[in-house]
Formats: structure tokens, sequence, C-alpha cells
């Protein structure tokens, strides 16, 4: 199976690496899946650190479609041309769109348009005022996936109440928590906080305390002069 794995901004990534991770494993034990990462911003994005990429422990985008626009209808029109192209280039049987981004609507819509599976991770948002971009983008996702993956029973409920098939709605919770699981060690209290003598909620501003200015704010022009 081949899977085409979309992202649309840096948060996006947070969601797919645990899927990327899993995708690897199972390769790992033999099975015949794979994936293509794709990202529609630029390559020289600057949200896109080096150091986000190993921090997820993930591979960065095969591909980078270049699409960038402030006007929602040039940004929508470039992401599909562009898409299309890629899913013509490296067909796959199944495309994986995040969130609900244009770039998720968009790249939904031309993998349906070509026969191929859609399946939306975290399906089901709602916000109930369609004058929202971002509402608009959610339920023509949702409405056109063939695998609609939720992160709570309300997200359920509101699919369910849009006429979605309830066998094609998996519930597989905050996939966000899997991340942070995966790096919970790097969270914990580094041991060199009790070396320095550090106690958690205690560090040293970087910049003066409220007090303080208002203390040198009382003082006269010439001694708070004085003190700089």
């Amino acid at each position: 199976m081949k899977i085409t794995i979309v992202a649309g901004a840096r948060p996006n990534f947070m969601k797919i690496a645990p899927i990327t991770r899993a995708i690897e494993a199972a390769r790992a034990l033999g099975k015949s899946i794979s994936y293509r990462l794709v990202y529609t911003g630029r390559k020289d994005d600057t949200s896109l650190d080096a150091s986000l990429f190993s921090d997820l422990d993930m591979k960065a985008p095969d591909v980078y479609l270049g699409v960038e626009s402030s006007n929602p209808t040039s940004l929508t029109a470039g992401i599909m041309i562009a898409f299309e192209q890629e899913l013509t280039e490296n067909p796959a049987h199944v495309v994986l769109v995040v969130d609900d981004l244009t770039a998720t609507m968009s790249c939904a819509i031309v993998a349906k348009k070509q026969g191929i599976k859609v399946a939306h991770l975290v399906a089901g948002t709602r916000s109930f005022d369609m004058k929202m971009p971002k509402e608009v983008n959610r339920m023509i996702t949702d409405g056109i996936s063939d695998y609609l993956f939720t992160a709570g029973m309300v997200a359920n409920r509101n699919l369910n109440q849009t006429g979605t098939e309830s066998e094609n709605v998996y519930y597989v919770g905050n996939i966000l928590i899997d991340t942070v699981r995966y790096n919970r060690n790097r969270l914990l209290k580094p041991i060199w906080f009790s070396v320095l003598g550090l106690q958690e909620g205690k560090l040293s501003p970087a910049h003066p305390q409220p007090s303080r200015i208002a203390e040198q704010q009382r003082k006269p022009a010439s001694v708070a002069e004085n003190n700089h």
C-alpha cells in the first residue's frame, strides 16, 4: 500500500510523526506499506527549521509543492494544480490529510477526483460557523473522506449528525498525546537542575520584575540615571 501524507503547516507534522513511525515499524516487520510526505509550502519556509524533524524523529518532506498566496482562492487553485501533478507522477492508494487547512481541503478534492481513497485525521471538528473559512474546509473534507479519524466522541456525534456512515468513522483519540508520550523522557526534569541548585517554578527572570520597575519609576530622575 502506498500512502501520500499531506502537511500544510508546521503543526501538522506533530500529528503526522506518530503515523510515519507506525508505518516504518510495519515495514520493518515485512508489511508491504510505504509513504510519501508532501508539504504544500516552500522548502525555505522558516517555520520548518532543521531541528523540527529530528525532534519528531521523522524524515523531512519528500517533496515541497512551493505554493504560497494570501488569497484563499489562489492558494486553493495553486495547491490543487501542484498536487494533481504530484499524484500523477507518484500514484498512491490513500491520501491522508490533516486538520482543516486550505491544503487539507484542496488535496482531498484532488485525490477524490483521481479515484484515490481519502483519510482525514482530526475529522468531525466543528465551529458551526460557516463564515469561518476553516469550517468550510472541514465540511468539504469530511464530506468526501473515506476514512475519518476522530479525536473524541463529540466529533463522532458531529459526523453522525451530518449523515456520515458510522463504519467509516474511527475514534482514535488525540494523536498529539502519542507525540508527547514519545518525547516524554525529553520532557522530564533534567539532572542538571539539582546540580545547579535550581527549583521548578523558581527560575530567575531575564527581565526586571514589575516591582523593580515601579521602584525605579518612583526614584528622582537623577538617581535613576545614576543606576543605569
